[in-house]
């Protein structure tokens, strides 16, 4: 029988390698970006798009106004906002194309994603890399007992929720009052 505690361990602990091998300073260019836009948006396909959503979520609880990509309220981005392309591999169409697009409007565009050299390059103010395995099985990748991108996307999601914390104690937030942010009508 399969033990769910060393499987949960190997999980934590790929996690923990992965975020200590992510590059502080990029990461604190990120922060300075979101903080200077006007509007953050957020594009990614799949459960990449998932952890998107869920940072875009709790950047929107500190006040901050974020948008995914295709969502029916989405306003029209600007030189003054910023673009959050999450794509492990920088190669996924959508994405790609909606970066390039992002750039002809002079919006900021920053990538998350494992591989440094992608074609998302091109259209890039930012890198973040998360250097785990990739369906490109690049050389320096960390491998990961999960399957497929796993390691990526949960990640991303927990760059993302580390990102929300530096802005809460950097702006002296106090967490009580980001209640008035969360939905009230479930």
């Amino acid at each position: 029988m399969v033990n769910y505690y060393d499987v949960a361990k190997e999980i934590t602990n790929e996690l923990s390698t992965t975020l200590s091998k992510i590059n502080g300073e990029d990461v604190h260019k990120l922060l300075l970006e979101i903080q200077k836009a006007e509007k953050v948006f957020f594009v990614g396909v799949g459960r990449v798009l998932l952890s998107l959503q869920a940072i875009a979520k709790r950047l929107a609880h500190l006040g901050i106004n974020t948008y995914v990509v295709g969502q029916i309220t989405e306003p029209a981005i600007t030189e003054k906002d910023l673009l959050i392309v999450g794509s492990g591999s920088g190669e996924t169409a959508f994405p790609l194309i909606i970066a390039k697009k992002a750039k002809q409007f002079n919006a900021r565009v920053a990538h998350i994603g494992a591989n440094p050299e992608s074609s998302i390059r091109e259209f890039s103010d930012l890198f973040v890399k998360i250097p785990v395995s990739t369906k490109l099985q690049l050389p320096d990748e960390i491998p990961s007992v999960q399957p497929m991108t796993s390691l990526f996307e949960q990640s991303l999601l927990l760059l993302g929720d580390t990102l929300a914390l530096m802005i809460i104690r950097e702006q002296n937030i106090d967490m009580r009052s980001l209640w008035k942010y969360h939905a009230n009508l479930e």
